[in-house]
């Protein structure tokens, strides 16, 4: 197969690099792409909306399965374009898409076919919004309606902090036309995990679990972000969980959309909370979270470019999972000042070096410079990730590999991880 892969992050680089291992794969482009992916790749400058531009090329260089990374060209259209050419792709249509390009869309299928989840009301004029704070009970959480990069959820404390946020939102358009129409909900308590669906419109492959950290702080304090790092298999998730997940959540949701006239194709990605009456969804999205594809890539022991062939073209029903028995770590070291402003263009010392079979860094915002050199160009800018059968090998080596790279003003979390420590002395 010739693969195409749209994007040009750190979830990207693991798609490709994950790909690449497939004896199925006999080229991969990756659009736009970025250094880190382009040892693997050949990289094509087309940004990842221009759809027109992206289909010409599919078509031209008889591309035999296109696989998008971000949320963006899903919602826009994307499938439907190179569907509509006799192209394959993986991942879900224009109209299936927005069960995370409108959280309204979500809810409304949740509450539909009894998907166990937050209660919540949606709003579109700012003076309702207001009012309607009046009724809730604080702490509560006030979303974007849209797409907002995984930062357009916020928990807020009372009133004043309530009012602020809507304005910010709905006023400021602090997220742009995703803050149109606010979704105000009831907070959960519990812990979060993330579960990833392969799904053909009917059967599904449920990969291992795994749980990102959010904020940008050590001890998830401090502002969200896109995902500062993450761990597979989640232990907190056990299997009967995962069973409780897929009959409660994740089948009824293919069923729904189904009985929509909606068939969902792709990837479904289940953020959760793991609360004392059981899991319940605190947002789907249409593809790999980032940086939770960098954890659980490497856990699957599947051909992985069969396993999305077989999902794009309805034939994932006699597909066998196979994953490795493994841990698998992934530090994010990001740029200072993020996820506010931050300088870009500096110099990466250490990238390149060679970690060993058991770590790869990924690249997520990096790019090259006027004399060639690898810069950061991104708020995240690597995730370093390793994997070992010891839960704790692995995450010494991520933290071995994030301190063999440098640059200036390089900050990470010192404690992504260390929530798994409690559920292993547990058990």
């Amino acid at each position: 197969m010739k693969i195409l892969v749209v994007g040009g992050g750190a979830r990207e680089h693991a798609l490709v690099w994950k790909l690449k291992q497939s004896k199925k794969v006999e080229q991969i482009f990756c659009a736009p792409g970025n250094p880190g992916i382009a040892r693997f790749a050949e990289c094509v400058d087309i940004a990842i909306t221009d759809i027109p531009a992206l289909l010409d090329f599919a078509l031209k260089n008889k591309i035999d399965l296109t696989v998008p990374g971000p949320e963006a060209p899903l919602v826009e259209g994307i499938v439907d374009a190179f569907e509509g050419q006799g192209l394959t792709i993986f991942g879900p249509t224009q109209k299936a898409a927005a069960i995370e390009g409108s959280k309204s869309f979500a809810k409304y299928i949740m509450d539909k076919y009894h998907v166990p989840t937050a209660e919540w009301v949606g709003l579109d004029k700012y003076d309702d919004a207001i009012e309607f704070l009046g009724t809730v009970d604080f702490p509560c959480v006030i979303k974007a309606d849209g797409l907002a990069a995984g930062k357009g959820a916020i928990i807020v404390h009372d009133q004043k902090e309530a009012e602020e946020t809507i304005r910010k939102i709905m006023v400021d358009k602090i997220f742009g036309s995703a803050g149109t129409k606010v979704i105000i909900e009831e907070f959960m308590e519990g812990e979060e995990a993330s579960i990833f669906a392969i799904t053909d419109g009917q059967y599904s492959l449920i990969l291992p679990a795994s749980q990102d950290h959010k904020a940008i702080f050590d001890g998830d304090t401090g502002p969200n972000t896109g995902g500062m790092g993450a761990y597979a298999p989640a232990p907190l998730v056990t299997d009967s969980q995962l069973k409780k997940i897929r009959d409660e959540i994740i089948d009824p949701v293919i069923d729904g959309m189904a009985r929509e006239g909606t068939p969902y194709r792709g990837v479904l990605y289940a953020g959760l909370m793991l609360t004392s009456a059981g899991p319940k969804v605190v947002e789907f999205n249409c593809r790999f979270g980032d940086p939770e594809a960098e954890v659980v890539l490497p856990l699957i022991r599947s051909d992985f470019a069969e396993m999305l062939h077989k999902a794009a073209t309805r034939n994932l029903n006699d597909y066998e999972l196979e994953v490795n028995r493994k841990f698998a770590v992934c530090v994010v070291m990001a740029s200072s000042g993020y996820p506010g402003s931050y300088e870009k263009g500096k110099k990466i010392i250490g990238h390149d070096y060679d970690f060993g079979d058991n770590a790869i860094v990924f690249h997520a915002g990096t790019a090259h410079d006027h004399e060639n050199s690898v810069v950061t160009s991104g708020g995240r800018v690597l995730a370093a990730t390793a994997f070992d059968p010891n839960f704790l090998a692995a995450r010494k080596q991520a933290y071995n590999v994030i301190k063999k790279i440098a640059f200036d003003g390089a900050y990470y979390r010192k404690d992504i991880g260390a929530k798994a420590l409690k559920w292993f002395e547990k058990s």
